[in-house]
């Protein structure tokens, strides 16, 4: 089966790898400039194609063009701009391997001549291919982007898949966004250029599937550093530029889904998330700690008329079939245009959609000791999740000013019933023994954004732009319960009171406070034509956050008995029986580690040097002085009264940047980028906070890890044969100072498993990437409707540890002090085929057949004498199939994960520990195949 899967990833990269290398098959091209007859001067955005077809070309700000890609012969060539007369030049002939240089003046027409208060300005929506593509390309730093029309046309539905369309991005499910194989921490988000917090704890920042595309003009992904990013930088800045409406228009979308393993097949849900308001992910508060417990935790034990009157939720779950995915969405517009222009425009947007997701596969880790399983576990989860969105936007504009304001909400719910069957604490000949965690988890988030952009000189030489952002966030677990024993039959559970058997943990994380800002002047200077000129830039930004964990729990107390038999789906009949019989309790179990407080600020001054060193060179320097703080309060476990621990960690960097480009030839750019930077801990990953699992698996945050410290160097050749294609080579290399990376441990006492954090001594890696776009009338004219993409990305890694600060680690890789850096992916693959032609004059459609897959990686760094955890290879193979009928409907149909690989963690073969075990698997499961359908109406 192994050999089989390899044998498809190796032919499916083979055929992208052949049409990638056919396209430079001989064929010719036709060139040029448009210009206005009048004024002599270029204009931006016009379109020139070969008639009768649908090749073509928009001129870029210099007014050029270029149709590549066409195969010898002779055609007419037309060009089309809005307020001039369209133009043709017949009998243009094509050679193989030339180039034909035809350049046009347009003539503005009649109509537009009398409309002498009318003014026609050349100007392309930033969304389109071809605009991101050229500013891109004219872009003095590494950035790459993606527009709604191009998400809209790959079928892409939420952010987080939109942004794995971009070279070296792949995303891992529940995961994030790896940028060049570095995890998630490595990443950082801005929403219009504004920082905005995580609103989950354990993620570094929002889960971006929670954005649905309609609120999206353009993300951008920065890859090199610039002094107006924040620091906090190694792997990609994305920026998530929202939508102002720029156009009237009313959209409304419902879509359909369905996985072959979730689907229509047997569900367990919880019987407290059944209601209509749980549907829309609105649970109420009747699963939340009760109130009698306080404020402040006690060893207080319940009395038999509290434990039943208290909880407003139980143990029982409902056994039925998980229904279709459904999903919603309604998107308004509208803008108004006034006198000296002026305009206004408002949008909003609701998006709403639900999941049903059954994952099964095995669940172990091993006892360091003994060389064999501590617990091999077969593990069922039952996923019902929601996410919904609200964003409302207005924007005004003028000559001299852009105004906006944006706010959106966001909610995610996700209902979990986990089964867990098989042996823990090594006790390999009880196979038997069950755990039920029934979960629900709830996240918000609220932001509200005001920008302003102000030319303070009619000709923008002069302007300043400026924004604030206030955030509200919350994750918590407000009724998370559990019960272990033994499974006596498929129906019936077996339970002792002892032992903390039945557990409700209850927990809050409050991201109270956010605000971030941004404050910067522009100066032009030093060329009559303005898009020459050289600018400098000098601003401020800055961030400040508060949080607070609460984290309590209860335990069962045997009074009277000493272990109970019931339905293990309807347990709650006999539970109130045995609560009423004074049998068993609950009692507060939470220590004095219950609470803890965090706040972190980050201000940062910048001064940024674009110079135009001639044509061709760009230089652009910048230095960024930022100064950060993070405060831990806490307590150890102890006395509920004892003063709280803090942990001051102070910081205060120069974070030097420099972005060169040199411009070989109109269409190709050498680039030259090199800075300094930071990678800040995800929340979790310094937060003292422990999070207990039913297994006995438990995530402890380490407040005493710091920020690493990045040296970055980038150097890139990139060419764009056409405003649709481009060739790029990369080489790139990062010095990572005290990398941070997870480690999992044998949990002092209880034999369980222990995820912490910690800092390793340093880390080198460096590697390459190549990416391409192009045209597939390179290799025949019968091809002109086919587009082939590929982005490859190879890296090597080294990581050094600190055999004192990583004493458990040492025993696990002996005398070597190096290994491959945690999280780090040596290679990885995304490539994708499109199809884009006319069914009819009203049919218009694009498939896209879409691969994606990683290298083996460090899922988890091994210690006490075990190898390394290695999430294994993983491959992605999608469809999607677009289609644009008429002015008012779209309909898009996709099948995800088609090749329906199993995903699997692994412990690696060179424990320095005896290992008893045959199957080193500690993680596995398969997706499923997925099938969506969407349907859009446009009034």
């Amino acid at each position: 089966m192994k050999s089989q899967l390899n044998l498809k990833k190796a032919l499916i990269t083979l055929v992208f790898v052949i049409i990638g290398t056919a396209v430079f098959a001989q064929t010719g091209k036709i060139s040029g400039k448009v210009s206005d007859k009048k004024t002599g001067e270029t204009l931006i955005g016009v379109t020139v194609k070969i008639a009768g077809s649908t090749k073509g070309a928009a001129t870029d700000v210099e007014g050029k063009y270029l149709i590549g890609g066409i195969a010898s012969g002779k055609y007419t060539i037309e060009a089309s701009y809005v307020g001039y007369t369209t133009k043709a030049i017949v009998d243009v002939e094509v050679k193989n391997g030339a180039s034909t240089v035809v350049d046009l003046i347009l003539e503005e027409s009649n109509a537009t001549q009398k409309l002498n208060e009318v003014v026609v300005t050349g100007q392309m929506s930033r969304e389109t291919e071809t605009s991101i593509m050229l500013n891109q390309k004219n872009s003095a730093e590494i950035k790459q982007g993606i527009g709604i029309q191009e998400l809209s046309r790959k079928g892409v539905s939420d952010v987080e898949e939109g942004l794995t369309k971009i070279t070296g991005i792949t995303k891992v499910d529940g995961r994030g966004l790896f940028v060049r194989g570095l995890e998630d921490r490595y990443n950082n988000l801005l929403i219009n250029g504004l920082a905005v917090p995580s609103n989950n704890p354990f993620k570094k920042i929002i889960p971006l599937d929670v954005f649905p595309t309609d609120i999206v003009s353009v993300l951008e992904t920065y890859k090199t550093f610039n002094s107006s990013l924040y620091g906090d930088f190694a792997g990609g800045t994305f920026n998530i530029v929202t939508s102002k409406g720029e156009k009237a228009q009313t959209k409304i979308n419902i879509g359909t889904s369905f996985t072959s393993n979730s689907n229509l097949k047997r569900f367990l849900k919880s019987k407290d998330a059944g209601s209509f308001s749980d549907f829309l992910g609105f649970p109420g508060t009747d699963r939340e700690l009760p109130k009698i417990l306080g404020n402040v935790p006690a060893s207080y034990t319940l009395s038999s008329s509290e434990a039943l009157s208290q909880f407003g939720s139980g143990f029982d779950v409902e056994d039925g079939k998980a229904p279709l995915n459904t999903s919603f969405g309604i998107l308004h517009t509208q803008k108004f245009n006034l006198d000296n222009q002026r305009s206004w425009q408002y949008l909003i947007s609701l998006n709403t959609d639900n999941n049903f997701q059954i994952r099964e596969g095995v669940d172990r880790f091993f006892n360091t000791a003994q060389g064999i399983y501590d617990n091999n576990l077969y593990t069922t989860r039952y996923r019902f999740s929601t996410n919904s969105s609200l964003l409302g936007a207005l924007n005004y504009k003028s000559e001299r000013l852009n105004l906006s304001f944006n706010t959106f909400y966001l909610k995610s719910t996700e209902n979990m019933i986990q089964d867990q069957l098989g042996y823990t604490n090594s006790q390999a000949t009880v196979t038997n023994s069950f755990i039920r965690l029934n979960q629900l988890t709830n996240s918000d988030f609220l932001n509200s954004q005001l920008f302003a952009n102000y030319k303070l000189t009619k000709d923008n030489r002069h302007s300043v732009r400026a924004g604030v952002s206030y955030s509200k966030t919350k994750f918590e677990l407000p009724d998370r319960k559990s019960f272990k024993g033994s499974r006596i039959d498929e129906s019936t559970t077996s339970v002792s009171y002892s032992g903390n058997s039945i557990v409700r943990q209850y927990m809050d994380f409050d991201g109270s406070f956010y605000a971030s800002g941004l404050a910067e002047y522009n100066w032009r200077f030093g060329n009559d034509d303005i898009t020459k000129a050289h600018k400098l830039s000098l601003g401020y930004n800055g961030s400040f956050s508060k949080m607070e964990s609460n984290f309590r729990f209860l335990i069962s107390q045997n009074l009277a008995s000493n272990n109970v038999i019931f339905n293990t789906d309807q347990p709650d009949t006999k539970f109130t029986s045995e609560l009423s019989s004074g049998n068993f309790s609950y009692r507060e179990g939470s220590n004095a580690t219950y609470k803890a407080r965090m706040q972190e600020g980050v201000n940062a001054g910048y001064g940024d040097l674009a110079l135009k060193l001639g044509e061709k060179t760009d230089l652009n320097a910048g230095i960024r002085f930022e100064q950060s703080q993070r405060i831990t309060r806490y307590r150890n476990s102890g006395s509920f009264d004892a003063p709280f621990e803090k942990i001051i960690k102070d910081n205060f960097d120069i974070l030097p940047s420099l972005n060169f480009k040199y411009a070989l030839n109109d269409k190709a750019n050498f680039r030259v980028s090199a800075s300094k930077t930071l990678t800040k801990p995800v929340i979790m990953e310094a937060f003292p906070l422990e999070f207990v699992n039913p297994d006995a698996t438990i995530e402890n945050g380490n407040p005493n890890v710091i920020n690493s410290k990045n040296y970055n160097l980038d150097v890139k050749y990139e060419l764009f044969p056409t405003d649709k294609e481009m060739i790029a080579v990369t080489g790139f290399a990062k010095y990572l100072d005290s990398p941070i990376e997870r480690l999992f441990l044998q949990s002092a006492g209880s034999g369980g498993l222990s995820i912490t954090y910690n800092n390793s001594k340093k880390a080198v890696l460096y590697g390459a990437e190549l990416e391409f776009l192009l045209q597939l009338s390179r290799v025949s004219e019968s091809l002109s409707d086919f587009s082939v993409g590929f982005n490859t990305s190879l890296m090597v890694t080294e990581t050094t540890i600190d055999k004192i600060k990583n004493s458990s680690e040492t025993a696990a890789i002996g005398n070597d002090n190096t290994r491959r850096l945690q999280g780090a992916s040596p290679w990885l693959i995304n490539a994708d085929i499109k199809y884009e032609t006319a069914f009819s004059k009203k049919w218009k459609n694009t498939m896209t057949l879409a691969y994606n897959v990683y290298g083996e990686r460090i899922y988890a760094v091994g210690t006490n004498g075990l190898d390394h955890y290695y999430e294994k290879p993983f491959g992605k193979l999608d469809f999607i199939w677009n289609n644009k009928i008429s002015d008012k409907w779209d309909v898009k149909f996709g099948v995800e994960n088609i090749l329906n690989p199993l995903y699997k963690v692994e412990l690696g073969d060179k424990s320095t520990v005896n290992i008893v075990e045959n199957d080193l698997t500690v993680k596995d499961f398969k997706r499923g195949v997925g099938f969506s359908l969407n349907l859009g109406y446009t009034f």
